[in-house]
C-alpha cells in the first residue's frame, strides 16, 4: 500500500510538470504563429514592391520621384496590456527575440525558416506532451483502481477472520 500511494505521488508530480509544460506550449505556439504571420507579410510586401519597382524601371525618374515610399503603419504588442504604434519602412531584416535577454538580426528567409522549424518544433513537443499526459493520467487511473480493490480486499479478509473468530468462541463457549 505504501508502494502504491509513493508511486501516486510520482505520477501526479510527473502529471502537475507536464500539464505546466502543455500550458507553456500552448502559450507559446500563438505567438510563434503572429511572429511567423507577420515574417511573411513582410516578406511579401518585400518582394511585391521589389516586383513592382521592376515595372516601373521602365518609367523616367522625374515619374518616380513623385511616388515616396509608403511606410507602414502597424500597432504592435509591448505588453499584454499596452500596445504602441509605428511605422516601418521596408527592410529585409527583422530582429527576433530568442529569449534569456537574447536578440539577433535574421534576413527575412532566414528568420522565416527560423520561426517554421520553431513552430513545428514546438506543435509536435506539445503532441507529445499530450501524448504522455494521457497515458500517464491512465496508468494513475489503473493504479488507483488497484489499490482500491487491494484496500477492499484487505477489509473484507478481515471481517471474514474477525466473524470466523466469533463462531469459533460461540463454539468453545
Amino acid at each position: 500500500m505504501i508502494l502504491n500511494l509513493r508511486k501516486s505521488r510520482k505520477y501526479r508530480y510527473m502529471d502537475a510538470n507536464l500539464t505546466q509544460r502543455r500550458k507553456g506550449l500552448e502559450d507559446k505556439i500563438p505567438d510563434i504563429r503572429k511572429t511567423l504571420h507577420m515574417v511573411e507579410f513582410l516578406q511579401e510586401r518585400s518582394e511585391g514592391k521589389n516586383k513592382s519597382d521592376d515595372l516601373d524601371d521602365d518609367l523616367s525618374d522625374e515619374e518616380n520621384s513623385d511616388n515616396p515610399k509608403k511606410l507602414l503603419t502597424t500597432t504592435f504588442e509591448l505588453n499584454d496590456t499596452l500596445f504602441a504604434e509605428a511605422e516601418l519602412e521596408d527592410t529585409d531584416t527583422v530582429y527576433l527575440w530568442l529569449g534569456a535577454n537574447v536578440m539577433l538580426s535574421y534576413k527575412l528567409p532566414e528568420a522565416a525558416s527560423l520561426l517554421r522549424s520553431k513552430l513545428d518544433l514546438a506543435e509536435s513537443s506539445l503532441k507529445a506532451t499530450i501524448e504522455d499526459l494521457e497515458f500517464l493520467r491512465e496508468q494513475l487511473t489503473v493504479m488507483e483502481v488497484n489499490t482500491a480493490r487491494v484496500y477492499n480486499w484487505d477489509v473484507k479478509r478481515r471481517r471474514e477472520r474477525r466473524l470466523a473468530g466469533e463462531a469459533d468462541g460461540k463454539k468453545g463457549g
